[in-house]
């Protein structure tokens, strides 16, 4: 099953991960001022939360990779003569 891990002692509290999260799969908790996965059954594993994430606090286990070319500066050059 898909898994969605925040690292209590690694989160700075950012709110990054709020910023970027296309289907508010987060809250931030005011009394401990960390992120915390509160819809898990929203994210869509684009792993934008954890390329973004300044400490490196959040991690994914038991997700199918899809390379991100979107990321990859050479490939989006390439293919912008298609688009």
């Amino acid at each position: 099953m898909f898994e969605m891990i925040i690292d209590e002692n690694a989160c700075r509290g950012c709110k990054l991960c709020m910023d970027v999260c296309p289907t508010n799969c987060f809250s931030f908790n005011e009394e401990t001022r960390k992120s915390a996965v509160a819809h898990l059954g929203n994210c869509i594993a684009c792993m934008s939360c954890d390329y973004l994430c300044p400490s490196g606090a959040i991690s994914h286990r038991n997700h199918h990779v899809v390379k991100n070319f979107y990321r990859n500066i050479h490939f989006s050059q390439r293919l912008e003569k298609f688009l």
